[in-house]
């Protein structure tokens, strides 16, 4: 028994160590103010696609998720508080009345391997978002690099005697 768990011990470590080597570019926050950014005014309801298994869905922390029927048309739901399992969930339920899904009536259930009985989640308020807008906001931000100013750093007020060509140059000796 104790040659097994010396194994599972060291598989484990390395797990943990290689969760901690990257990180998430944008934080929980971020990410939920990107899609606030992006999601229109509220709306009382939704449809869902004929293929429910099919729908695509983003965890947004423990208080909401977005919902996507298509690559470019989704749906921002806030839910009335903290839905455990939400942000580690394999998938989600979403409650219906015939393929509608409902502000203040419908809920979200996260399923996980770990939780046998799943609370479910009462949604207080649906938002249609800008997918396309969404995708592109996302692609700005990967292609932009950011970098801190050092604090010595002073601003450039004009021409100096130091920013003329022949300052710098190496001299050509013949």
């Amino acid at each position: 028994m104790r040659a097994f768990l010396l194994p599972m011990a060291v598989v484990a470590g390395a797990l943990a160590l290689g969760g901690c080597a990257t990180s998430p570019s944008m934080t929980t926050d971020e990410r939920i103010a990107l899609y606030f950014q992006h999601a229109g005014p509220p709306v009382p309801s939704f449809r869902l696609t004929r293929f429910v298994r099919q729908t695509q869905w983003t965890p947004l922390g423990d208080r909401a998720l977005a919902v996507w029927t298509s690559q470019s048309r989704g749906h921002l739901l806030q839910l009335r508080g903290r839905c455990p399992g939400l942000a580690i969930a394999h998938t989600v339920q979403i409650s219906n009345s015939f393929g509608t899904v409902n502000a203040r009536w419908d809920s979200v259930t996260p399923r996980t391997v770990s939780v046998a009985m799943p609370q479910s989640c009462r949604i207080v308020q649906i938002r249609p978002l800008d997918g396309t807008g969404l995708r592109d906001a996302r692609r700005e931000m990967r292609a932009t690099v950011y970098a801190d100013r050092p604090a010595d750093v002073v601003e450039d007020n004009g021409p100096d005697v130091s920013d003329r060509p022949g300052d710098y140059l190496p001299t050509q000796e013949p």
